[in-house]
């Protein structure tokens, strides 16, 4: 019989997926949260409507332009940007809860939000960068996508280069040509950063507790 795994403390880690608009990192962020119950979704805060379906609290957080800015004046984001004509933010006391309790933490956010977490939580932070297989796949995937009118999807094609520019400041890149191996390199990626000397905060006690019995 195996021996059994031993429970070493860890700190949380916050997994920060960013891609241009119709690459995949939503598809791939539900994916893994609903393989992996070690880890959850961070829900931003947001002053757009809600799309067809989204539902409030679980998908956003939706409030008006003068809450979202009084958040940010009192501290309370840990990142936000503005997007499109709309605020997106980070509510700062559930991320630093999930993280001192070792929760892994999901981020679906864009390259400004990655930067200002990247200032306050580095040692924290993984970042995965999403690229589309071309930009004929990926303007295809926002036109099929049937969300948005074509006036938008102009502007997102028009700001993917832009985001794109960003992948170098990226930990790892995912080339998100095929869906399954896409979520295979995601899982692989989230599975060493777990295992990282580092966040494993209860490992010199366990050591401790090998060498006493050798």
């Amino acid at each position: 019989m195996p021996a059994k795994m031993p429970q070493i403390a860890r700190r949380g880690l916050l997994l920060v997926l960013s891609s241009p608009s119709g690459a995949g990192k939503t598809t791939l962020s539900r994916a893994l949260l609903a393989g992996d119950p070690g880890i959850e979704l961070s829900v931003s805060v947001t002053t757009r409507k809600p799309r067809p379906g989204e539902v409030d609290g679980k998908d956003y957080f939706f409030v008006d332009e003068k809450k979202f800015q009084r958040m940010v004046e009192k501290g309370e984001l840990l990142e936000w940007a503005r997007v499109f004509q709309h605020c997106y933010g980070t509510p700062r006391g559930a991320v630093e809860k999930a993280l001192a309790e070792g929760r892994d933490v999901l981020f679906d956010i864009d390259w400004q939000g990655a930067q200002q977490l990247a200032e306050k939580m580095a040692g924290d932070l993984v970042r995965v960068f999403i690229l589309p297989p071309s930009g004929k796949v990926l303007e295809s995937r926002l036109e099929t996508r049937a969300q948005d009118p074509p006036e938008v999807v102009a502007k997102r094609m028009a700001a993917a280069a832009a985001e794109i520019s960003h992948w170098a400041e990226y930990e790892y890149v995912i080339v998100n040509a095929d869906l399954l191996s896409s979520i295979a390199g995601l899982k692989s990626i989230l599975a060493a950063e777990r295992l990282k000397r580092d966040r494993l905060l209860g490992l010199s006690a366990f050591v401790r507790s090998i060498t006493r019995s050798l």
